[in-house]
């Protein structure tokens, strides 16, 4: 799965019996996960942030928070550097979690809250953006912890029955199921990340290309006129800018990087940089040879051909 996809911000709470104990989770890292939704139509990962850190009243938390904007952890969960602590978001006298996991849910779970619906001062969270937040948080839990999402992710619902409709009320205001963010979870942790095939070229390593070696063979050409001669090196300057991220035209954006043509990164080698490391080891002059080696290389995994 991509973990970079979306931004975790941490901000934790003030420390409070009630609210965030401090208390290590028993099982150091997560043993499962409760999927709750707030209760609380239109209030965003910001304004629990806020509640919690002035609740003095009752005993209840969640470690995060997860709206369409953001996912906004406010007691540590152990995705960054402080281990995992404890949160008040099962009641204690239910036993399905005990029942289930072996465990209380406070003291083993992390309780993931979504953010959803319209408040009645008008402020709408988008369900598409939130939910997309909140598949990705689990998938990443679940990676993070090897855990499976359809043994390891509970709904509070699920845990006390009785008492409790989320998060499947939130997911049915978007159209979806319990069953359905199981499969999402699945599908984001299968996701491959697609990773191009080729490394973008050094832009110093393109122009040193440029002016020593293709810029002299294009006014060689120029000179004999050799049109076709001049076409091509101008085709391959442009070819090994565009592999760098250099504008084309000077003042211009710069196009897109692309992939160096194979032919192209064979023809510098060849022609220019493996004789140049020849004359260096002949001449004992040991950093020019690693240089020319370097740009070699460059060239090489700029192309996609493997450096070995």
């Amino acid at each position: 799965m991509n973990k970079t996809k979306y931004s975790i911000d941490r901000r934790y709470i003030n420390k409070r019996p009630n609210v965030r104990p401090g208390d290590r989770l028993k099982t150091g890292s997560p043993a499962f996960f409760v999927a709750h939704d707030t209760g609380n139509p239109g209030a965003d990962a910001e304004a629990h942030y806020k509640y919690f850190n002035r609740q003095t009243d009752r005993d209840a938390s969640a470690q995060v928070f997860i709206d369409d904007q953001r996912i906004l952890e406010i007691i540590p969960t152990g995705t960054g550097t402080h281990p995992a602590e404890r949160a008040h978001h099962v009641i204690r006298n239910v036993t399905t979690d005990n029942e289930r996991f072996g465990y209380d849910a406070n003291y083993a779970a992390l309780g993931v809250e979504l953010c959803y619906g319209t408040s009645r001062a008008g402020r709408t969270i988008s369900f598409s953006e939130a939910y997309k937040r909140f598949v990705w948080y689990l998938a990443y839990c679940c990676e993070k912890w090897n855990k499976n999402p359809s043994t390891h992710i509970a709904s509070h619902k699920q845990l006390d029955p009785g008492r409790k409709n989320d998060c499947e009320q939130a997911l049915a205001s978007g159209g979806k199921t319990l069953k359905n963010l199981i499969t999402d979870v699945a599908a984001e942790m299968a996701t491959p990340i697609n990773v191009p095939d080729f490394v973008q070229l050094p832009t110093v390593v393109a122009q040193y290309l440029i002016d020593t070696y293709i810029s002299p063979a294009w006014f060689a050409s120029q000179q004999a006129g050799d049109e076709i001669g001049k076409k091509h090196y101008h085709n391959l300057a442009n070819n090994l800018r565009m592999a760098a991220g250099i504008p084309l035209i000077p003042g211009h954006p710069a196009a897109p990087i692309t992939k160096l043509h194979k032919s192209n990164a064979q023809e510098i080698i060849f022609n220019w940089l493996s004789p140049g490391w020849f004359k260096a080891r002949a001449d004992g002059n040991t950093a020019l040879a690693n240089q020319f080696n370097a740009y070699a290389n460059h060239l090489r995994r700029a192309a996609g051909i493997p450096v070995e």
